[in-house]
Formats: structure tokens, sequence, C-alpha cells
């Protein structure tokens, strides 16, 4: 629920940056993206949320756990898209 959440919000804070500028942006902070501490920094979040690429056609933005929940080894990794197209890459 928080990577989906999060992604969410990165993909309406895009949409706005889009309809302002015409493009969609790499940075966080120009969308007005605030990460939460994560929990490895003694916050509350497990997600680190990126932009993986952006351009005036699209973008994606990813949310990676940095906590391994079931302790295989593997990490959560969930995307999000200009087309809202939400999808969970690497289940954990």
């Amino acid at each position: 629920l928080e990577a989906t959440s999060n992604l969410n919000q990165v993909y309406a804070l895009q949409k706005n940056y889009f309809f302002m500028y015409s493009t969609y942006s790499n940075s966080l902070e120009e969308i007005n993206f605030e990460q939460n501490r994560l929990v490895t920094e003694n916050g509350q979040s497990n997600y680190r949320i990126q932009i993986i690429e952006a351009s005036n056609t699209g973008f994606i933005a990813q949310a990676e756990s940095v906590t391994d929940f079931d302790a295989d080894g593997t990490y959560n990794i969930w995307t999000i898209n200009q087309d809202k197209e939400l999808i969970e890459t690497v289940k954990d």
C-alpha cells in the first residue's frame, strides 16, 4: 500500500508538472514530492521513490523497498508510468 500510494502521488504531481511545462520531470523536488524518511534512516518509510526516466512523452517512477519483508534476499519493486500503469516488477 505504501509503494502504490507514493507512486500514485508521483503520477498526479507529474501530470500537473506536464500541464505546466509540456514535459515530465526527472526530479522529485521539481514536482514537489517529499520522500519520507526511510526505516534505514530511523524513519517509517519502507520504500525509496525514484524517477527512472522522464521526457516530453512519458516517465517511469519506481518504488524500491529498503526492507526485505520475507528475508529471502529479494526487495519489492513497483513502477508507474505516464499512463498510470502500476506494475509490481519484483515481488518479495
